[in-house]
Parts: C-alpha cells; structure tokens; sequence
C-alpha cells in the first residue's frame, strides 16, 4: 500500500524492549509513531547481572524512552485491553492504528528484569538487592539454564570468596539445541570458579523466602542433599504478557500463552496486527531475536507503506548462544563459528555486557 507523502499511516507498537523499540525507532521517519511502555526507560537486561554486582552499571542500562523517537511520540502507560482494532489503555485513553505491532516482552523473576517500571526506584531496588548479595556468605541460583549459569559467573568474578549453588532438576546445565561442547566447556570453568553445583534431582520444595532478600535457606533435593544459603536467586519462570489480549487476538494464542504467528510475523487471523519476541511462538525467548524480529518487521511494513522494496519472511535462527561468566569468563557458540571459549564470549559480550550497542539507538535530542 503507497501512502501520499502528506499522509503518514499511524503505528503503534506496544512494548518497548528489544524487538519493540527497534520497530518504532527504523519506522518514526515513514509513519506517525507510538510507542507505549509503563516504564519511562529501556532496561537492557542482557546486563542486570552485572549491575547487580557492580552497581556503577545501573547508568548505563536504563535508557530513557525520550531519547529514542524524533518525529514519534512515547505514551508511558499499559494496555489492559486489545482486541486487534482498538488499543485500550490503563489511563482510559484508546488508539485505533493502521498498523499494531504487539512487542510486551516476558517478566522474569528480578532482579533479571526490573521489578519497578519507574527507573528511579528500580535503580533503588537493584541496590538494595546488591546490598543483600554483599552481605551474603552462601548464595543458591536455582535454575541452571543461561540466567543462572551467567549470575554464577558474575558472583564468583566480583565475590570470589563467595560459596555458590546451582541447582537444577536436570542432569547437565544449559538445556537447548547447543553442542555438548559448550556445555562441557562452561561446566568445566564453573568448576573452576568454585561453583557447587547440584544436578539431577528436583527440590522438594522452592525456599519460602522471597528471590533476592536476606534471609536464612534451608532446603533439600529429592536425592537427600541439605542445600543452605544466606539468599536465593530464581533462574527460570519466563512467563508471555499477552493478558490483556482480546477477542481474536487471545484465541490466537496457544496453550503456553504465546501468540502465534506467520512467517511475516502477522498475527495467526489478522491482516495488520503484528507480534514479536518473546511473546511468539516465532523463535525462543532471547534478546537478540526479538532484536532481529524487530529489524524484518520495520523493513517489511517500511516497503508496506512506501510502496518500495520486498516483504522478507522470518527465518527461525539457528542455536546461536554466548553466555558469560563474569567479564573475563565464559562460552559461546555461534552459526559458522561453532563452540569458542572465555577470550572470544568476554570480547564480544562479557567485558562490555553489548551496553554500546544499545545506548546508540537512544541518541534522539530530548524533546523540547
């Protein structure tokens, strides 16, 4: 569809995480752009780990909203209520665009995401959460998918004394379509770093303490094994914000919660309501996925409302992974590149947490 240059069609993206913000930002110069996210700034989670054991990041992995559109406008609000033609938001107000694009992410337990949606006291929260790191003696990770793996890693790198656990149902670490390779490589460093770590048996109960507070653990797996800590960390529990889907929009999701799409990630059903990351059953849950949705997706509605260029199908990705333990530790593996150790993981993620290549999207003058 070719638009008149006076006429700009209206986008409104709902979400402003990694796939979310892309989308509006590669799109604010073609159509009249906006972004609606409660918070008022862009967390990069990729880094919470670190933050939270040096809090001198927290700067640096909140980037306001403000400073992301130039033509755009960014509403700080919720949507409670979306049905594919109407947009309705917490504050009451509505929006009816030519194009939705439905980008509101996953939560995770914090302090992996921020528990807070307003930056001030999220920055609060995260240091009073390594304020309670600090203070701990014995640190359980439960949970050893990439959070824990990684959140091992950076307690051992700035708290060396530390005694670390990490524990899981299963019987090795990093479940997903990855080499051994890797596994045995990132095991092998764990080992290394002093890492407990407590495989193959189920807990026979989740410590009744909240995540992240001071408090004392004491808990057992089924196989018998007395795990005790000073404070604990929840590593799993990815759960798709797609509640306040509506009408077809909800019965487009599956038994998961996540929405289905096609390969041009249009919603199952619709014709110009769009879903991206990890609220889809496009790819798995990762970062820099919804990063690549959110790229083929401005492209795609840019020729849509240009009238120039071609549609491009999503293409699941193939296992791609780096997953750091601290800034100088680690492992990877990527398409083309196979499994590489701590050098290659800390250079191209560990030492610098990829912080660069997000803030340079957040460049917008602050609006007047």
């Amino acid at each position: 569809m070719s638009q008149n240059a006076d006429v700009r069609p209206s986008v409104v993206v709902l979400g402003g995480g990694y796939g979310g913000y892309k989308v509006a930002k590669l799109l604010d110069d073609v159509a009249d752009v906006t972004l609606v996210d409660p918070s008022d700034a862009f967390m990069h989670n990729v880094a919470s780990w670190r933050a939270l054991v040096e809090p001198e990041w927290l700067d640096q992995i909140f980037l306001p909203y403000r400073r992301l559109l130039v033509h755009g406008r960014f509403v700080r609000d919720a949507a409670v209520a979306v049905d594919g033609r109407r947009v309705t938001l917490a504050s009451g107000d509505t929006l009816e665009p030519d194009y939705l694009v439905l980008a509101t992410g996953s939560s995770y337990p914090f302090p992996a995401k921020a528990g807070k949606p307003d930056v001030a006291a999220a920055k609060a929260e995260l240091r009073a959460a390594h304020e309670v790191l600090a203070g701990a003696e014995r640190v359980l990770l439960v949970g050893a998918g990439p959070v824990g793996l990684e959140l091992a890693g950076e307690i051992k790198a700035s708290f060396p004394g530390k005694h670390v656990i990490l524990a899981d149902v299963a019987p090795d670490i990093l479940p997903g379509p990855f080499d051994q390779e890797l596994r045995d490589e990132l095991h092998r460093q764990l080992v290394e770093l002093g890492v407990e770590l407590k495989l193959g048996s189920p807990l026979r109960e989740l410590p009744s303490a909240p995540p992240a507070s001071a408090a004392p653990i004491a808990i057992a797996t089924e196989a018998g094994d007395k795990l005790t800590a000073d404070v604990w960390y929840r590593c799993f529990g990815v759960v798709p914000r797609t509640d306040y889907l509506r009408g077809a929009l909800a019965e487009a999701r599956d038994e998961r919660g996540y929405v289905r799409v096609d390969e041009q990630l249009r919603v199952r059903g619709q014709e110009r309501v769009y879903a991206i990351g990890d609220i889809t059953d496009a790819d798995r849950n990762m970062a820099a996925y919804a990063g690549r949705q959110g790229e083929l997706l401005a492209a795609n509605l840019r020729a849509a409302i240009t009238g120039e260029g071609e549609t491009v199908a999503y293409e699941r990705q193939p296992a791609m992974i780096i997953v750091p333990l601290g800034p100088d530790g680690g492992a990877g593996q990527l398409p083309g590149q196979g499994v590489f150790g701590a050098e290659a993981a800390s250079e191209i993620k560990g030492r610098a947490m990829l912080v660069e290549y997000q803030s340079v999207h957040f460049n917008a003058p602050d609006p007047a």
